[in-house]
């Protein structure tokens, strides 16, 4: 570990955060002087995949042999119920998947996958309950993906997911080239398939169709009050953070969007390029929550040293900040320095603990994580 990341480490042990401008500083509070902090973060149970020689963890799930899905990543959830979750996972591969380094590989290529959970116990894992399968038992792929010439379209990718009245909606990106400059995917757009039965069937919804540079390529939702809130960023892991809100009812009405200006403290409806950074970069697949127990925001996402003129990390790691109000957070913290994503589980949103799903390359798989909260 060099030393920059390890004095990183140790300030942060010590309670000393890393500021929005990339310096090294004490955290400051939120404005009630209490700061939502993450201790304790451990990886609790494989999700997807089969275990690795001489691994320790739960593994209750086997979607290999049930479901084709022998290697994916992300595991995005949104609330479906009181007691019900989907999952959207991203790049599937088959019967064939081999673990090494370069992430997927094997039979069977889907986009994205989707599975159900209504296991709400998550202390020896997340079991999923089903998944949505083809003609042959193998889980299909929703979100219509290229994969014939890679060099006009490769994939669709999920970004986030909600439930607005009785629709489920998902945002996702298609993704034309993953190496674009300073951490850029290149997108031909990105969209939203959504389900008006409970998540079986999944229809495109051209009406709400992002522009490949939008700033809401890749996006996070989350619920508070009247308002659906959503954090986007370019696609990749270059972009700084932006913000618009819209009615649960609108979300198939772009026009009626609202766009949160920083510099004229004010929504603006209608007009995407009114929005301003609300969280400085890089950031990348953040997931979003307000936490009703502690009455904060939280985000996760990726952080990635290469696209920061400042970094604060040698290699990528997940972050987190919190908020009480979502247009003013606080300083970024470390989440998690090995895995990438955190994708929050939107049912744990009430107690002492924060559960997500995250991933890591190598064995190209997914893993429950939790960690401990506490208000300080």
């Amino acid at each position: 570990m060099k030393n920059r990341e390890k004095l990183f480490l140790s300030l942060l042990v010590a309670g000393v955060v890393i500021s929005n401008a990339g310096v090294v500083q004490a955290g400051k509070p939120l404005k009630d002087a209490k700061v939502l902090t993450v201790t304790n973060v451990r990886k609790v149970a494989r999700v997807t995949g089969e275990p690795l020689p001489g691994e320790r963890l739960y593994s209750p799930n086997n979607t290999g042999a049930d479901f084709d899905v022998y290697g994916t990543d992300l595991g995005i959830m949104w609330k479906m119920g009181a007691q019900k979750v989907g999952l959207f996972f991203g790049d599937t591969s088959g019967k064939g998947f081999e673990v090494n380094k370069n992430g997927g590989n094997g039979s069977n290529w889907r986009s994205n996958v989707v599975a159900f959970s209504s296991d709400m116990e998550l202390d020896d894992g997340l079991k999923l309950d089903s998944m949505l399968l083809d003609e042959d038992g193998k889980a299909r792929e929703i979100c219509a993906g290229g994969k014939v010439n890679p060099h006009v379209y490769q994939t669709s990718i999920p970004t986030s997911a909600i439930r607005v009245g009785k629709m489920d909606c998902v945002h996702y990106m298609n993704i034309r080239d993953w190496g674009g400059k300073h951490g850029r995917w290149l997108t031909n757009f990105s969209s939203l398939y959504t389900s008006e039965d409970n998540g079986n069937t999944w229809v495109r919804r051209e009406e709400v169709t992002f522009h490949p540079d939008s700033h809401f390529s890749q996006v996070a939702y989350a619920r508070k009050g009247r308002w659906v809130y959503m954090i986007g960023t370019q696609s990749g892991r270059g972009d700084a953070a932006y913000l618009a809100r819209f009615r649960g009812k609108d979300i198939l009405d772009v026009s009626a969007y609202e766009f949160w200006n920083g510099t004229q403290k004010r929504w603006v409806r209608g007009d995407e390029s009114a929005a301003t950074p609300i969280l400085r970069g890089p950031v990348g697949e953040a997931s979003l929550m307000w936490h009703k127990k502690f009455k904060r925001w939280i985000l996760t996402y990726q952080y990635d040293p290469n696209y920061d003129e400042a970094p604060v990390t040698s290699k990528g790691a997940i972050l987190y900040c919190t908020a009480k109000d979502i247009t003013d957070w606080g300083a970024p913290q470390l989440l998690y320095p090995s895995h990438y994503c955190a994708f929050l589980h939107p049912l744990k949103d009430n107690g002492d603990k924060i559960w997500f799903i995250s991933s890591k390359w190598g064995p190209y798989n997914t893993f429950l994580m939790c960690g401990d909260l506490h208000m300080e």
